[in-house]
């Protein structure tokens, strides 16, 4: 596992990285429930997870809702 941070304009959200066994490597943000990503490299994982980030909270502003906040948590 590896973490990295997804930016938004106004919000930043840790996302999780795990190496898949059949190769490629699969990202989620923990803050944002349901919100997984894939791709075959570093590169790409990161891309399709902040496209799919910045999808969800525009889909959220559209419906006038909050971003969700992320959690203070450790990191060990």
């Amino acid at each position: 596992h590896e973490s990295a941070v997804c930016d938004n304009p106004r919000m930043r959200y840790t996302a999780i990285l795990e190496a898949q066994p059949d190769g490629g490597l699969s990202r989620f943000l923990p803050s944002i429930a349901r919100l997984y990503s894939e791709g075959d490299s570093l590169e790409e994982a990161v891309s399709n997870l902040r496209e799919a980030a910045s999808l969800y909270l525009e889909s959220l502003q559209a419906h006038g809702e909050q971003p969700p906040m992320e959690e203070f948590a450790y990191r060990i």
